[in-house]
C-alpha cells in the first residue's frame, strides 16, 4: 500500500518539487494550498493516481483541522507531512508593520505547529512516520532586513527540535530543511517565484558553487530526511555553500 504524504505549499516552488518527488516515488500526495485552484493545477500534474487537493490557510486552526479531516477521511492515516507554505514581508525592523510580523510569523512558524499538531495522532499510527519543517539558512545566521522572517525560521527550528524529541519514542520522526534564503539576505538563493528578478550574475559572485539552486535540488533533501530511518532532530543546510562565503 502506497504511502500518504501531506504538503502544505505544494503548489509551487520547493513545495511543488516535494509533491513531484513524493509522487514520483509512489506516495499518494495531497496537496495543500491558500489557492485551491493552484493546488488541483499541481495535483493535476503529478504522477500516479490517488492524489487529492486541498485549499488551506495555515494559519487558520479551524481550516487546518478541516483539512486533516477530510485527508484522514479520503485518504487514511498520513505516512509523510512536509511544510512548506511561507511567507515574508522583508523590511528594515523600522519600517516593518506589526501586520506584516503577525502575517509573517502566523504563516511560517504558528502554520507549521498547528499541522504538526493535527496531523500526528494520525502518523503516531503510522510506522516510519515523518515530519520535515522547511526553514532557512536566515533563521540560522539572520540577515539584515529580515528580523521578521528570520526570527519566524529561528522559531521553527526550535520548534522541529522539541517536537523530534517529544514523539521519537513513537517512531515518529521530525527534521528541518534549510535552504538558502530568499531575496534581501546575501544571495544564494533556491530559483523559485521570489527569485524571479535575480540574474544568475548574482549567484555566481557569492555563492561557492556559482549557481541558483533547483527547487528539485532541495526536494532531493526533502525525500532523504523523509526515507531515513535513524535521522531525526537534525537540520540540513541546503544552499550551495553560501555559508562557507561569509
Amino acid at each position: 500500500m502506497s504511502r500518504l504524504a501531506v504538503v502544505f505549499g505544494g503548489s509551487r516552488g520547493i513545495g511543488g518539487a516535494v509533491a513531484r518527488l513524493l509522487a514520483q516515488r509512489g506516495c499518494r500526495v495531497a496537496v495543500v494550498s491558500r489557492n485551491q485552484e493552484a493546488a488541483r493545477t499541481a495535483m493535476g500534474s503529478l504522477p500516479g493516481g490517488g492524489h487529492v487537493a486541498l485549499g488551506c490557510d495555515v494559519s487558520d486552526q479551524q481550516e487546518v483541522q478541516r483539512s486533516f479531516e477530510e485527508i484522514q477521511k479520503t485518504c487514511g492515516d498520513i505516512s509523510y507531512l512536509v511544510n512548506a507554505a511561507g511567507v515574508n514581508r522583508d523590511a528594515l525592523l523600522l519600517r516593518t508593520r506589526p501586520e506584516d510580523m503577525v502575517s509573517v510569523l502566523h504563516t511560517n512558524l504558528l502554520g507549521s505547529m498547528l499541522t504538526c499538531r493535527a496531523a500526528l495522532r494520525s502518523m503516531l499510527r503510522t510506522p516510519g512516520a515523518a515530519i520535515v519543517n522547511i526553514g532557512s539558512v536566515v533563521g540560522l545566521r539572520g540577515g539584515a532586513g529580515q528580523c521578521v522572517y528570520s526570527a519566524s525560521k529561528a522559531g521553527l527550528q526550535g520548534f522541529t527540535l522539541s517536537l523530534a524529541r517529544e514523539v521519537a519514542s513513537r517512531d515518529v520522526r521530525v527534521n528541518l530543511l534549510a535552504p538558502a534564503p530568499p531575496p534581501l539576505a546575501p544571495p544564494g538563493f533556491i530559483r523559485t517565484d521570489m527569485t524571479s528578478g535575480l540574474t544568475e550574475a548574482v549567484a555566481a559572485r557569492s555563492v561557492p558553487l556559482g549557481r541558483f539552486g533547483e527547487p528539485e535540488e532541495v526536494a532531493r533533501a526533502a525525500l532523504f530526511l523523509l526515507e531515513s530511518p535513524y535521522v531525526t532532530g537534525q537540520v540540513l543546510v541546503v544552499d550551495g555553500g553560501l555559508r562557507l562565503a561569509v
